[in-house]
């Protein structure tokens, strides 16, 4: 049973590398396909691993829902002074505004995505930058335009910061 289980989870694997290769896939469809792909094959690992039925699909749907939370980035690149400045103003002011509860809540959380200016070489629907609520200061000069423009509150990866958007 086992065998068959890690015959078919390497199967889907390697038909997905194939499938996600694929140029003429537009971003959501890749998207979609890396989130069932991976939740499918985080499911199919934790079966043959020998947990129970309900086990093994509680985390193939945690690690798809976990793969869709990525933000889509259409690009990343250096901030002008403007976006800086205006990113940094907007995390600072969001930052004091908040209560003081999710004031700690994003200190365990750690790191924010604040909305900035778009420039002319923007090329998403919305650009944020990533603020270090420990240090208090943006983490990087990289601006992210992401595809659709993050809801208040939801949490997104940025490469490898996890960060919660508080808008801006």
């Amino acid at each position: 049973m086992k065998i068959c289980l890690t015959t078919t989870t390497c199967i889907i694997l390697l038909a997905s590398f194939a499938v996600i290769g694929c140029e003429d896939m537009s971003p959501q469809s890749t998207g979609v396909l890396a989130g069932v792909t991976s939740g499918a094959l985080a499911g199919g690992v934790a079966k043959a691993a020998g947990a129970s039925n309900a086990t093994a699909v509680a985390v193939g749907l945690g690690t798809g829902a976990a793969v869709g939370a990525l933000a889509y980035v259409v690009a990343k690149h250096e901030a002008t002074e403007r976006q800086r400045r205006i990113a940094e103003e907007r995390a600072r002011l969001a930052y004091e505004r908040m209560s003081a509860e999710r004031r700690a809540q994003l200190r365990q959380q750690r790191y924010m995505a604040v909305s900035t200016v778009q420039e002319q070489h923007n090329q998403g629907a919305s650009s944020v930058m990533i603020y270090d609520t420990q240090s208090r200061q943006l983490i990087s000069n990289q601006v992210y335009d992401v595809k659709n423009p993050p809801k208040d509150g939801q949490v997104q990866k940025y490469d490898t910061y996890s960060a919660q958007y508080v808008g801006g």
